[in-house]
C-alpha cells in the first residue's frame, strides 16, 4: 500500500474547480490513458493536457507508469490515484480529506498482465 500524501488544499480546491482537471480524474478513474488519449476526451491541447497532469502528480491525485503498446511499444500512460473527496465545513474553515486508491497503477497493470497471461 502506498503512503498517503500530505494534501495542500488549496491545490486540491483549485484542481477540482478546474474542468480539465476533472475530466483528466474521471477518464482515469477506471483505466490507464495516454497523453494523447486525454486530449481528445479532454477536447484540450497537449500543454493544458500536460499542465493539468503535472498538477494532479504534484497533489498525487494522478500517477505515470510505462505501459508497452504492442502497436507502439513503450509509452507513458495515466491513472487517477484519487477514490473519494470529502468536504467538511468546520468552525475553523473547510476541511478536506482526499482517499486514494488501494492500488496503484504499477498494481493494476501487474494484475491485468497476470489475468490475461494466466
Amino acid at each position: 500500500m502506498v503512503p498517503e500524501p500530505v494534501v495542500d488544499t488549496h491545490e486540491v480546491y483549485s484542481l477540482l474547480d478546474d474542468e480539465y482537471a476533472r475530466r483528466i480524474l474521471i477518464e482515469t478513474y477506471e483505466e490507464t490513458r495516454s497523453a494523447s488519449a486525454l486530449c481528445e476526451a479532454c477536447d484540450a491541447s497537449e500543454a493544458t493536457v500536460y499542465r493539468r497532469l503535472e498538477r494532479l502528480q504534484q497533489q498525487d491525485l494522478v500517477e505515470s507508469v510505462q505501459e508497452i503498446d504492442p502497436n507502439e511499444g513503450p509509452q507513458e500512460v495515466y491513472a487517477a490515484r484519487l477514490d473519494h473527496v470529502s468536504i467538511d465545513l468546520t468552525g475553523a474553515g473547510f476541511k478536506i480529506d482526499v482517499e486514494y486508491v488501494d492500488e496503484t497503477a504499477a498494481d493494476r497493470l501487474t494484475r491485468l498482465y497476470e489475468e490475461l497471461s494466466g
